[in-house]
């Protein structure tokens, strides 16, 4: 009793300051802990006068209109209710195992005021298991567990933690499985199990989702508290649709995302001004989908926001190991470091390898290396992927040169020339190049190619040249039949513009390469797979479509075709480019969908899921290059660049 007096003296500032963060249910709460004490004529060291304000503010908020959520809220609080308290609405919300929200003082009080033997049970159990203390909710296993492996993710340290990350999500599973209430009804708990889950390619139905629509939201007890972080997950689990059936995960991504815009434009409310973590985490939840958000800019920005200082409230302040945690944030920070000096070094050996190879005298060819190699440091991030780092780079780098040559740097002639080298790839380069253009970029080809074949037996234990070359051939050809189509002023139907389209956008040298040096051994069974052909087929069509709606205006005024043109040429007389550019987003997302039903399919599946991420993160390259304008042109790449490559994260600033 005495300990009570202290916290009632020392607290009662609290309950009346509106701008104390307190804890979920504290003004009721407190009240009732007040008109307890008074009940049993303890000697308050308060005014009569506080102490009936107090009652009387409680009284009010008691007396609102009511609703579904609210209801479910003050059954939350029954602690605080006492003898105010509607016991028999309040049973509507026990659980299976006997409590009340999981809440051992929500289910003292019901038990004291309304005998029931799965409140007992669930009590007597939680004393067996504590003694003479109990948390403030119980039971609380799989939320922090998998808050752990977020967190550990999402700070780019995961690499460290496989063993016992496989450990939680498997035991995670099980309980899916098992239908625990735990998962299934708590809607942040069950938002990330099922996007972990699924993202990790276990087998989770999104029909365990249903039952916090829009409406059953708000009528629920996170609805009425404006539960913020359980909507940023329901939003954030929406987004991995990977069937065309999850019409469920459309609407939720529709409604959250809507709400969430809503609360960003109302931070000046002083609900949030003790929350700047929880309005950075909904503006990046908007900001930055998941299926555009490379892995290096994600680390950096979480490590740049984690709060080492944060705690969470339910009905009292509560931290574990899963926030705030100094260890995490300083092994994050040294391991993004690490890995950037690591790619620091792998640029400038590549900028020694573009000036060797005579590429920066090509005065027609855009110079992107910084780009190029971005794009693979900030997907491929291991240290010990190096070789698929630079394979990747490098073939990037050279698809932009002959790109540019087929575009506007070379003649037919130069262009067939080209083409014959590396079909015969064992002529004497100083007589069969018919320029010094074709000269430089055939040298820089074979030899690329060579050093690639070459290196591979290390990783596959065969030369994988001839592959290679094969992949550049269909890439030369695709670029060749585009040159005549315009030299000819041809005007293709759309699908004939697709199936060379697809290819021409140049992702093969780049993707296809770099996939024998992510650690599998890659058969020519697999290589020859359809899985193989429709993964290269899918990410290769979103950049198709991706480049062509972003391009159109401009490549219209140079008088060049491309799908979106072709579309309105060849609809009816009502197509407009509005009209066209939905038509293909929309297939861009049926494509970049079913491309990640392929990546996390673990049955019938050939490729090694290591190689099937790479046709996934280059789609993610694609969507935030192509984000907001033309690709390489943009301010915030530039910055991006920067931030993967060049600035180390200084732990002082932090």
């Amino acid at each position: 009793m005495t300990k009570g007096l202290r916290f009632i003296e020392s607290h009662f500032g609290s309950a009346s300051d509106e701008s104390q963060l307190t804890p979920i249910g504290f003004d009721i709460i407190f009240s009732g802990m007040v008109e307890y004490a008074k009940d049993l004529n303890l000697n308050l060291p308060l005014r009569s006068t506080d102490i009936d304000a107090l009652f009387h503010k409680r009284d009010l908020q008691l007396r609102r209109e009511n609703s579904k959520g609210r209801e479910a809220y003050l059954a939350y609080v029954s602690e605080g209710i006492g003898k105010h308290q509607d016991w028999e609405m309040v049973m509507k919300y026990q659980r299976k195992n006997g409590s009340l929200f999981n809440s051992p003082s929500a289910t003292a009080a019901t038990l004291s005021h309304l005998p029931n033997s799965g409140c007992l049970h669930y009590l007597t159990a939680l004393l067996d298991k504590f003694e003479n203390a109990v948390p403030t909710l119980h039971p609380f296993h799989v939320f922090p567990r998998l808050c752990m492996v977020e967190t550990v993710e999402s700070l780019g340290i995961g690499q460290h933690f496989r063993e016992e990350i496989t450990s939680v999500l498997d035991e995670t599973y099980r309980c899916w499985l098992q239908g625990e209430e735990e998962i299934f009804l708590d809607l942040p708990t069950c938002a990330l199990a099922f996007r972990i889950l699924r993202v990790n390619g276990y087998d989770v139905s999104s029909e365990a989702l249903a039952g916090f629509a829009e409406e059953h939201f708000f009528n629920s007890l996170g609805g009425y508290l404006k539960d913020l972080d359980a909507v940023i997950e329901l939003f954030r689990a929406s987004q991995m649709i990977i069937h065309p059936n999850e019409q469920l995960l459309e609407k939720h991504i529709s409604w959250t995302s809507h709400f969430l815009k809503q609360e960003l434009s109302n931070t000046s409310k002083c609900a949030y001004k003790h929350k700047q973590n929880i309005m950075q985490k909904v503006n990046d939840a908007l900001e930055f989908p998941h299926y555009a958000s490379l892995e290096r800019l994600v680390y950096r920005r979480n490590i740049v926001n984690y709060d080492v200082d944060d705690t969470r409230m339910l009905k009292s302040s509560y931290s574990s190991l899963s926030i705030g945690n100094k260890d995490f944030l300083r092994l994050a920070v040294e391991d993004f470091n690490a890995c950037q000096s690591v790619y620091h070094e792998e640029l400038k050996q590549l900028e020694r390898w573009v000036r060797e190879k005579r590429l920066d005298k090509l005065k027609f060819a855009r110079q992107k290396l910084a780009y190029c190699y971005f794009s693979a440091a900030a997907t491929l991030c291991s240290p010990q992927l190096s070789d698929a780092r630079l394979t990747w780079a490098k073939n990037g780098v050279l698809t932009t040169v002959v790109d540019d040559f087929f575009d506007v740097g070379g003649s037919e002639d130069e262009l067939l020339n080209l083409i014959q080298l590396v079909e015969k790839h064992d002529l004497d380069v100083s007589i069969a190049c018919c320029s010094e253009e074709v000269e430089i970029i055939y040298s820089a080809l074979d030899n690329t190619i060579s050093e690639i074949g070459e290196k591979a037996i290390a990783w596959q234990g065969r030369n994988i040249k001839t592959h290679v070359s094969e992949i550049w051939l269909d890439l030369l050809r695709s670029m060749l039949q585009e040159a005549q189509w315009s030299k000819e002023k041809a005007v293709p139907t759309v699908n004939e513009y697709m199936r060379n389209g697809y290819i021409s956008f140049a992702l093969g040298p780049i993707i296809l390469p770099a996939l024998y040096f992510v650690g599998p051994r890659l058969s020519e069974a697999v290589v020859k797979s359809g899985e193989y052909s429709l993964l290269f087929r899918h990410v290769s069509t979103c950049g198709r479509l991706l480049n062509d709606i972003h391009s159109f205006k401009r490549e219209s005024m140079e008088g060049k075709l491309n799908a979106v043109s072709l579309h309105i040429i060849h609809g009816t007389n009502s197509v407009t480019e509005d009209h066209v550019n939905q038509e293909l987003k929309h297939l861009i997302e049926e494509r970049r969908r079913e491309m990640h039903r392929l990546v996390l399919q673990k049955n019938d599946s050939i490729v090694p899921r290591q190689c099937k991420e790479l046709f996934w993160k280059m789609s993610k390259v694609l969507h935030l290059f192509y984000m907001k304008d033309d690709g390489f042109t943009s301010h915030e790449m530039a910055n991006a660049v920067k931030a993967v490559i060049h600035e180390p994260i200084l732990v002082d600033q932090l």
